[in-house]
């Protein structure tokens, strides 16, 4: 346990509670003996050096506790016990009565944080080990006559000690499990109201797609009609015309109504958004550092000018380069690995290759995590690069290692060289390579 409790709201550290603990516990020692009366039945040596020390003994070892709560017990009893038999304190129980000094508070404290703080094993210790031997012991250094009331009260003493210590422990295992409970219920709550908000929007986007179809396909059929009876009669044409109008603005309208639903609260408060913009190709310089910093061997090389191309196949080569590194990380081991990047003028394609010196039975698993989570691997890839048209190739090579090929076919050869390869708004996409 960190904190043994809380002052002004505030947790106290378990350092600066055993510091405390300690330095009341010597202050009370060190004024033990001008607090005693002068008694002809209780016969005390005066304080010296070895009193010192074994006051010292008694109470400091609390200031450590947290670290050795069982050796700073162990010599806390040992030395209140030599303070004993050697007449420095008053006995437990003897002719004047029952006498409970700082000494022996001292140690049931030490006894109560050792509950507190230590497990089953070393609290069983202590209740079945040490506290019987200490009540025994005590009843050794006790007056003839006295001895089973010394038993009976320091056993008494450091078992309340004991069980108060459990009792602590217990009562806060017992309030973390349930702030745990109360977390999970929490995020559990959270996480529904999140689905019912998903499945919310989801039959408002079906609703929204209902709509849309419904009054574009009325559109087309008045647009037909229109153009048919246009010669005929132009003010029934009119009409349907003016129909058409009628029904794209209200189209409009539910489109805007029904966007604003389904738009996040975020979006809908016009807070910036907090996704990060998709990745490009100028980004793989950071992500081939990224890898090297993991103790992989990799390198980068672009040859060929390169042109605009739009945002998806940014992304696309991207990602690609992205999950060959990261199959090559978790599965060639430590291995150099080439990027190559080729733009080619004639015919416009691009290549891109990731090569590896590892094992080449490494990659085979089509089930490799992604490195952005999706889980798909090698497949991944492939579907990636047929969605945007392009063609992929993998698979080991002839003199050890692994490949992947991708080959994506460039937009027309008008477009503007972007050294870097900035990405453009261009409104081709990706086509076969």
């Amino acid at each position: 346990m960190r904190s043994m409790g809380s002052f002004a709201g505030r947790q106290v550290p378990a350092a600066v509670t055993d510091a405390a603990l300690a330095v009341l516990a010597a202050a009370g020692c060190l004024a033990l003996p001008g607090a005693v009366p002068p008694s002809g039945a209780i016969e005390l040596r005066p304080p010296d050096q070895w009193w010192l020390a074994l006051v010292l003994l008694a109470t400091l070892p609390l200031a450590v506790h947290r670290k050795t709560p069982l050796v700073s017990l162990l010599v806390m009893a040992t030395a209140a016990g030599m303070l004993q038999g050697l007449s420095y304190v008053p006995r437990l129980a003897g002719p004047e009565g029952t006498s409970i000094g700082p000494t022996y508070l001292a140690v049931a404290a030490a006894v109560f944080l050792t509950a507190v703080r230590r497990g089953p094993r070393v609290t069983t210790f202590v209740g079945a080990v040490f506290i019987p031997l200490s009540a025994l012991t005590e009843a050794l250094l006790a007056p003839a006559g006295h001895r089973t009331a010394a038993l009976v009260t320091d056993a008494v003493l450091l078992l309340a000690a004991w069980s108060m210590g459990r009792l602590s422990r217990a009562r806060a295992a017992v309030r973390d499990e349930a702030m745990q409970r109360a977390a999970a219920l929490e995020r559990e709550q959270a996480a529904n109201a999140r689905a019912a908000v998903m499945q919310e929007r989801a039959r408002i986007a079906r609703e929204l797609h209902d709509i849309v179809a419904h009054n574009v396909s009325l559109m087309v059929v008045q647009t037909i009609a229109a153009d048919r009876i246009q010669d005929r009669s132009p003010e029934k044409a009119h009409e349907l015309h003016a129909a058409v109008e009628q029904t794209g603005r209200d189209t409009v309208t539910e489109l805007r109504g029904l966007l604003d639903v389904l738009r996040t609260d975020e979006e809908a408060e016009g807070g910036p958004s907090k996704e990060p913009p998709q990745p490009t190709i100028e980004a793989l310089p950071a992500l081939v550092d990224a890898v090297r910093a993991t103790g992989l061997d990799t390198d980068l090389q672009v040859t060929g000018t390169p042109v605009s191309v739009p945002a998806g196949c940014h992304l696309t080569v991207y990602r690609v380069v992205q999950e060959a590194l990261t199959n090559t990380v978790k599965h060639a081991g430590a291995t150099r690995t080439r990027v190559r990047l080729v733009w080619e003028d004639s015919p416009g394609r691009l290549h891109v290759r990731v090569c590896d010196d590892g094992p080449a039975d490494a990659h085979t698993l089509p089930t490799a995590a992604t490195a952005d989570g999706s889980g798909h691997g090698l497949l991944g890839m492939r579907e990636r690069i047929g969605a945007t048209g392009g063609t992929l190739h993998t698979g080991p090579r002839p003199g050890g290692g692994y490949c992947v090929h991708a080959v994506l076919r460039l937009p027309p050869s008008d477009s503007t060289p972007q050294h870097g390869g900035t990405p453009q708004h261009a409104a081709h996409q990706c086509s076969a390579g």
